[in-house]
C-alpha cells in the first residue's frame, strides 16, 4: 500500500503542511487512502480465507480424528467473516471499520481452529501443528496494513490462544512447554516491531507525499500566475499581443472548420505621440490605462475579447454574424472613448480631447485566405480612418481605393532607403549616475518617405524584419555609429539595436569585427542591445554570434528587460554587460507596488553582475529615486532627448565623454 499512497493521496493539502501540528497531520493520515484501504484490505482478507481454507489438507493428514471438524468450523467461521466483510461493503462503511472486522476474522479463524483440532488424539503430532498460529500473527502484523494498535490486540490476542492451547495438552512437559511458549513469544515481539517499523514507514511517506503535493500545487500556482503574467500586459493588464495571437489562431480555427464568423478591430489613440510629448510619458501611461478600462467595459457587455496589440494600438476580437453589427461595435468603440473626454490640447485639428480611429476587418471567403490577412485587412482600414482625418470609422472594403496599402510603401521605401539617404541616426544620451556625466548614447533610426513623411519605428522595423532587409538597415546602421559617433571621439561608447536576424545571419561577427578595424576603434566602444520583447528564440546560432561579439570586447546589452516572458532564460544564458530596465517600471515606482517590483528587478540584476540602465526618467523625482536606488545608469527625455551626431559634436557633453571610459 505505501507505493500507492503518493498516487492516491486526495485530501486538501494546506500550506507548509509540515509545519501543522502533530494531532492534524495524524488526521489527515487516516483520512487519506480511504477507498484504496478499504480495496487492499478486503482483497487481503479474501486471500488469507482461500490460504485458511487451503490448510484444511494438512488437518485431514496431520490429525485425522478431528479433522471433520475443524475442516467445518474453517468453512463456517470463513463464511461468516466474509459476510460480514462484504456486508461492510456493500454499506459503504469506512477503511478503519474493514480493518478491525478483517482482523477478528483472523482471531476468529486461529481461535476455531485452534480448540477444534484440541480434540484431536494425536496430541504429539499436535503439539508441533500449533505452530501453524504463528502464521496468523504474521498475516495480523506483515501481511494486512493494520493500524499498529489494532495489530497488537489482534496478534496479542493469537498468542493468548497459543499459550493457552499449548498448555491444554496435559502429554507434554514443562519443558516442551516453556519452549514453544517462548518461541511464541519471540514471533510476537520481532513481528509487531516489525509492524511498527512498517507503519511508521508508512507515516513518512505519507508526510513525503503531503509535502511532495504541497509543492507541486505552489509550483503549479506559481506557473498559473507566471503564465497569466506572461499573456497580461503590465500597463493596462489587457491581454498581450501573444495572448491575442493565441485568441486569433483559436477564432480563425473555429472559422475554418465550423463557419464561426468573427471580426478583427483595431484601434489606435489619435496623435498619441504629440500627447506624450506634451503631458509626459506618466500621463501618457494614464491616459492609456482609462481608454483600456473603457474598451474593456464596452468588450465584456458585447462578449468580446481585447488586447494591448502595440503601443497605443488596442484591438477587439468579436464573433459576428454581419458587417451591420461590426460597424455597431465599431462605431460604439470610438463613442465609448470620445465621451471620457480625457484633455488633448495639442491636436491642432480643432479637437481638444483624446479620441480614437478604428479599422475593422471582417472574415471572407477569398483566394489564399490566411490568418494574418484578417489582421493585414483590419490595419488597412485603420490607416484608412486615419487618412480620412482620425477620430472616425472604416470597415475594410476590398473594392475601396482608399484602402490602399501602405505597408507595401514602406516596404518599397526600405529597399531605396540606404542609397537614397532616407534612413538616419540619432543619439540619446546615457547619463551615469554616480559622477552625472553622460557616459554613452544609444543610437535610433529614424525613417521618412521621399516626401519627407517621418514613419515610426514601430511600423518599418517589423516590416524590415520580415522582408529581410533589416540586415542591410542594421549593417549601415553599425557602420554610421562607428564613423560619426566613435571614430571622432564624440562619445565613448554608443550603443545599437540589433535584430533577432542579424545575430543568426552568418558572418555577422566577422562584419562587425571588420566594421571596427576600418573605423580604428576597440570592440569595447561599441554595444549591441537586444530588446527582450522581441520573439528571440534560444537559437544556437544567435548565442555563438553573441559570444564570437564578446571575444572581440563588443559589449552585450538586454534592452526593455521586464517587458518579455523570454527575458530570465536570456539572462541565465547570457552574460549581458548592461541591462536596461524598461520604462514602465520606472513610471511606475511611485507606487509602493511599482517600487518594490523595481527593487525585486534591481536585486535580480545584481546578483548577475550587470551594469544597470534606466529607461524613461522623465522627471526630477524619478533621477532621485534612480540614485538613491543604486541604479549605474539613466536615460529619458529629463536627461536629453535624442539628437543628431552635428548636434551632439556641439553640444559640451562630448567634452567630458572621454572621461566615464571606466563607467561601464
Amino acid at each position: 500500500m505505501t507505493h500507492r499512497l503518493a498516487d492516491v493521496l486526495e485530501i486538501d493539502v494546506p500550506r507548509n503542511p509540515l509545519q501543522q501540528p502533530a494531532e492534524v497531520l495524524r488526521a489527515l493520515y487516516r483520512q487519506q487512502g480511504e477507498k484504496i484501504r478499504r480495496k487492499i484490505t478486503r482483497q487481503g482478507l479474501w486471500v488469507a480465507v482461500f490460504v485458511h481454507l487451503l490448510f484444511s489438507l494438512t488437518d485431514i493428514l496431520l490429525i485425522p480424528d478431528a479433522a471433520a471438524i475443524t475442516v467445518v468450523t474453517r468453512f463456517v467461521i470463513s463464511a461468516m467473516m466474509l459476510a460480514s466483510l462484504e456486508l461492510l461493503v456493500w454499506r459503504n462503511a469506512g477503511a478503519d471499520a474493514i480493518d478491525r472486522v478483517s482482523a477478528a476474522a483472523l482471531v476468529a479463524a486461529y481461535a476455531g481452529w485452534l480448540f477444534t483440532a484440541l480434540q484431536t488424539s494425536n496430541t504429539e503430532v499436535m503439539s508441533y501443528y500449533m505452530v501453524f498460529g504463528a502464521i496468523f500473527m504474521m498475516s495480523v502484523n506483515l501481511f494486512f496494513s493494520f493500524a499498529f494498535r489494532l495489530s497488537l490486540i489482534a496478534s496479542g490476542v493469537i498468542v493468548v490462544l497459543f499459550i493457552a492451547g499449548l498448555y491444554g495438552l496435559p502429554t507434554q512437559g514443562v519443558g516442551y512447554k516453556l519452549t514453544f511458549g517462548i518461541f511464541c513469544i519471540s514471533c510476537f515481539i520481532f513481528t509487531s516491531y516489525v509492524n511498527w517499523k512498517l507503519n511508521q514507514e508508512r507515516f513518512n511517506v505519507f508526510l513525503n507525499a503531503l509535502e511532495a503535493k504541497a509543492q507541486q500545487k505552489e509550483a503549479t500556482e506559481r506557473g498559473q500566475q507566471l503564465l497569466r503574467l506572461s499573456h497580461t500586459d503590465p500597463l493596462t493588464g489587457l491581454e498581450n499581443r501573444r495572448a491575442i495571437d493565441q485568441r486569433l489562431r483559436d477564432l480563425w480555427d473555429r472559422w475554418q472548420h465550423a463557419g464561426e464568423a468573427f471580426a478583427a478591430i483595431l484601434v489606435d489613440v489619435d496623435f498619441f505621440k504629440r500627447y506624450n510629448d506634451c503631458y509626459g510619458h506618466q500621463e501618457g501611461d494614464r491616459c492609456l490605462t482609462i481608454v483600456a478600462d473603457a474598451l474593456r467595459d464596452l468588450a465584456e457587455m458585447r462578449q468580446a475579447t481585447i488586447g494591448r496589440y502595440g503601443g497605443e494600438e488596442f484591438i477587439i476580437l468579436a464573433k459576428l454574424d454581419e458587417e451591420a453589427e461590426l460597424a455597431g461595435l465599431a462605431e460604439a468603440i470610438r463613442q465609448v472613448v470620445e465621451r471620457l473626454e480625457l484633455r488633448h490640447e495639442q491636436r491642432r485639428d480643432g479637437i481638444s480631447i483624446v479620441t480614437v480611429s478604428v479599422g475593422a476587418a471582417f472574415t471572407r471567403h477569398h483566394a489564399a485566405a490566411k490568418l494574418e490577412k484578417v489582421i493585414y485587412e483590419a490595419d488597412r482600414a485603420l490607416y484608412a480612418s486615419k487618412a480620412a482625418g482620425r477620430n472616425c470609422v472604416r470597415l475594410f472594403d476590398p473594392n475601396d481605393p482608399q484602402t490602399s496599402d501602405d505597408r507595401e510603401h514602406v516596404a518599397a521605401v526600405l529597399k531605396i532607403a540606404v542609397p537614397q539617404h532616407l534612413v538616419s541616426m540619432v543619439y540619446q544620451p546615457l547619463q551615469d549616475v554616480g559622477s552625472g556625466e553622460v557616459s554613452a548614447v544609444e543610437s535610433l533610426m529614424r525613417l521618412r518617405m521621399p516626401d519627407g513623411g517621418l514613419i515610426p519605428p514601430s511600423l518599418f522595423i517589423p516590416i524590415a524584419e520580415r522582408t529581410g532587409t533589416i540586415l542591410s538597415l542594421g549593417q549601415w546602421a553599425i557602420q554610421t555609429v562607428c564613423h560619426d559617433v566613435l571614430a571622432p571621439n564624440l562619445m565613448q561608447i554608443a550603443s545599437v539595436n540589433v535584430s533577432p536576424l542579424q545575430l543568426r545571419s552568418p558572418g555577422f561577427a566577422a562584419f562587425v569585427a571588420l566594421t571596427l578595424h576600418e573605423a580604428g576603434i576597440t570592440g569595447d566602444r561599441l554595444a549591441l542591445e537586444i530588446t527582450e520583447g522581441q520573439d528571440m528564440e534560444m537559437h544556437s546560432g544567435a548565442c555563438r554570434c553573441i559570444n564570437d561579439l564578446k571575444a572581440l570586447g563588443v559589449k552585450i546589452w538586454l534592452d526593455d528587460f521586464g517587458t518579455g516572458f523570454a527575458g530570465l532564460s536570456w539572462l541565465r544564458l547570457v552574460e549581458f554587460d548592461c541591462v536596461k530596465i524598461d520604462k514602465s517600471f520606472v513610471h511606475d515606482s511611485h507606487t509602493p507596488r511599482g517600487r518594490a517590483m523595481l527593487e525585486d528587478i534591481i536585486r535580480l540584476v545584481r546578483n548577475r553582475q550587470a551594469t544597470i540602465l534606466a529607461e524613461g526618467v522623465e522627471t526630477p523625482e524619478q533621477a532621485s529615486l534612480m540614485k538613491r536606488l543604486g541604479i549605474d545608469l539613466v536615460q529619458g527625455y529629463h536627461l536629453g532627448r535624442p539628437m543628431t551626431a552635428s548636434a551632439l559634436k556641439r553640444s559640451d557633453r562630448g567634452a567630458t565623454s572621454a572621461r566615464a571610459l571606466s563607467a561601464l
